[in-house]
C-alpha cells in the first residue's frame, strides 16, 4: 500500500499537509526550479535537495512532516533505518521527533564503508531486529532501497516499510532503458512493502497551480510537460 501525506491510500489529490510540506521546501530552498540533470540523464524542470535541511529549524520542521506522515499511514513497524549518507540524519531526527510524541523507537544506520577497528562492522546505533522502517529522502531507482533491504535481512530483520519525503512519480530506469513502473511502485510491487510518503508530484503541480499569484505558477507548464512525458500511472 502507498500511503500519501494526507493518510489516504494511493490518493493523488493534495491534501493540507502535503501543500505545507511542498510551501515549507519552496520557502527553504530545497525545492528548486529550473534545468536539473538527474541520475537518469532527464533534464528535469525542478529538484529537490533534501541536503538543504541544513539546520536545527528546518531538520526539526522535516522530522514533524515525516511523523505526521507516518501516524496518518498506521504503519507498523518497531525500529528505524537510516540509509547512508542523506538516511542517517533524517532517521536520527524522525526518532527525535516521535520520542517527542510519545513514542520512542531504536534507531540505526549504516556506513558506506565497514570499520576494521573499535566495534568494526558497517552498522551503527541499536540492533537491527523486529519490523523496520527505512527513511530516505528520495527515491531514484531504488538502488539505496535494495541495498538497504539486504543489509536488514541479513541481520535477520524484516524489512518492513520506507519513507520519503518526495515521490518523484516517474518512471524508473532498467539497464538505461525507462520502464512502466516508479521506484516507489518497484518497491511496492515488487519487493512487498509499504511506502510512505510525505508529498507527491501531483501535489507539488496542485500547489503551483493554485499560487497563481506568485512567481512559481510559471513554473507548471514545465513540470507538467515533465510527468507528462516521464510520469507513471497512479496505482491504489
Amino acid at each position: 500500500m502507498v500511503v500519501d501525506g494526507n493518510g489516504a491510500p494511493g490518493a493523488s489529490a493534495a491534501g493540507p499537509l502535503a501543500q505545507e510540506f511542498v510551501q515549507f521546501c519552496i520557502e527553504s530552498g530545497v525545492l528548486r526550479f529550473g534545468e536539473f540533470k538527474t541520475k537518469a540523464g532527464r533534464l528535469s524542470p525542478y529538484f529537490f535537495n533534501a541536503g538543504l535541511f541544513d539546520d536545527g529549524a528546518k531538520l526539526g520542521r522535516l522530522a514533524g512532516f515525516y511523523a505526521d506522515a507516518l501516524i496518518a499511514s498506521d504503519i507498523g513497524f518497531d525500529m528505524i533505518f537510516g540509509p547512508a549518507y542523506k538516511g542517517i540524519p533524517l532517521a536520527a531526527a524522525v526518532a527525535i521527533e516521535l520520542a517527542r510524541r510519545g513514542r520512542s523507537v531504536p534507531f540505526a544506520y549504516n556506513r558506506k564503508e565497514a570499520k576494521d577497528h573499535g566495534e568494526g562492522g558497517s552498522l551503527v546505533g541499536a540492533p537491527l531486529k523486529g519490523r523496520v522502517l527505512i527513511v530516505d529522502d528520495v527515491m531514484s531507482a531504488g538502488t539505496a532501497a535494495r541495498e538497504s533491504i539486504a543489509l536488514i535481512k541479513a541481520a535477520g530483520a524484516i524489512p518492513q516499510a520506507m519513507a520519503i519525503a518526495l515521490d518523484r512519480q516517474e518512471k524508473a530506469t532498467e539497464n538505461g532503458q525507462d520502464v512502466d513502473y516508479s521506484a516507489v511502485q518497484y518497491v511496492r510491487n515488487r519487493l512487498g512493502m509499504e511506502v510512505c510518503t510525505v508529498a507527491r508530484l501531483a501535489d507539488l503541480l496542485s500547489y503551483l497551480s493554485s499560487h497563481g499569484a506568485e512567481d512559481v505558477s510559471a513554473h507548471h507548464a514545465a513540470v507538467a510537460a515533465y510527468r507528462l512525458r516521464y510520469g507513471v500511472q497512479d496505482q491504489a
